[in-house]
């Protein structure tokens, strides 16, 4: 026997109001409509919902228990109403994001956890990837953000990029590197310790090779390579190595007092660190959501990068 959900959704009203005609008014009903669906209802069961001529209005045992199951279908309608509501605002949903290594552990994941903190229905799928792993996620309609550096090539076919930073290369060391106390530090004195390079694929990869035509040799000393942020950092703590990092990245993890910068000017490239995503109207309500915030936390964070990146004298 299938029974309307609707009429057992009325039951539980009538139930829960003791008359018809304020279980009527909670569902938006006229009194005279929602009789003629207690009637079907109680024509269907063949049994009666209610003991006759009983005021105020009581229900029978089988009454009581169709009611039940009326108000669980209520909760979970308005339940599913809710969600559907969440999603279109935004407030729920999965934001699947990717982007360069770097930007991702440093800032990117500290961003994902803020947004989270004020809407901790939206999940997060974070992915790595460069320009062009990112650029096809986005097109496989797999991705919904990129957060990526992008140069004068202008933006990939069938994609938008929104700028939130302009890109600023420094030479990163442990504190207490011997080149720290030097005191007419020169581009010339990079050459004298080894490096870290970046990882395959990334844009600081070219910039490190801008830095070893400025100091005129062939080649750097590059101990290691490949690694993520974490290992990246933890490697130059222990060695004298040198890294070339974003300054937005060193500046979120200053406060570790692990790395420094060298106050020298090293070339510097001609790109912005942005979001990249597909033209048109945003298809996840969340990911737009989370998109603006992004923006916003840059356009906060700026002034303080600006400020700590105006205090270093650069030397060449």
């Amino acid at each position: 026997m299938k029974l309307s959900e609707a009429h057992l959704i009325q039951l539980s009203a009538v139930v829960d109001a003791g008359s018809v005609s304020k279980g009527a008014a909670a569902l938006g009903l006229s009194q005279p409509a929602l009789s003629r669906a207690l009637a079907l209802l109680e024509a269907r069961v063949g049994k009666p919902l209610f003991i006759r001529d009983r005021r105020p209005l009581q229900a029978t045992p089988l009454g009581l228990q169709l009611a039940t199951h009326g108000r669980r279908i209520l909760t979970e309608s308005r339940r599913a109403s809710e969600a559907v509501q969440s999603l279109l605002r935004g407030t729920r949903g999965l934001v699947r994001v990717g982007g360069v290594p770097f930007f991702m552990d440093a800032m990117i994941s500290r961003i994902i956890a803020a947004f989270q903190n004020l809407h901790p229905d939206v999940d997060f799928e974070q992915s790595y990837g460069n320009l062009t792993e990112v650029g096809n996620g986005l097109r496989a309609d797999q991705l919904d953000l990129g957060i990526v550096p992008l140069g004068l090539s202008g933006e990939p076919e069938g994609l938008g990029f929104t700028a939130i930073l302009a890109a600023r290369n420094v030479v990163c060391c442990r504190m207490g590197h011997p080149l720290q106390s030097t005191k007419r530090l020169a581009t010339a004195d990079l050459g004298r310790f080894p490096w870290v390079a970046p990882l395959p694929g990334s844009p600081l990869l070219a910039d490190l090779f801008a830095i070893r035509s400025s100091l005129g040799t062939p080649d750097l000393d590059i101990r290691y390579s490949g690694g993520s942020l974490l290992s990246v950092l933890n490697y130059m703590a222990e060695t004298d190595a040198l890294a070339i990092l974003p300054f937005s990245v060193w500046f979120a993890e200053r406060k570790q007092n692990r790395v420094a910068v060298l106050p020298v000017d090293i070339p510097q490239p001609q790109r912005n660190l942005g979001i990249l995503q597909q033209h048109g109207p945003a298809k996840n309500p969340a990911a737009a959501m989370f998109r603006d915030f992004v923006i916003d936390a840059f356009a906060n964070m700026q002034q303080l990068i600006l400020r700590h990146e105006n205090a270093v004298v650069w030397r060449r």
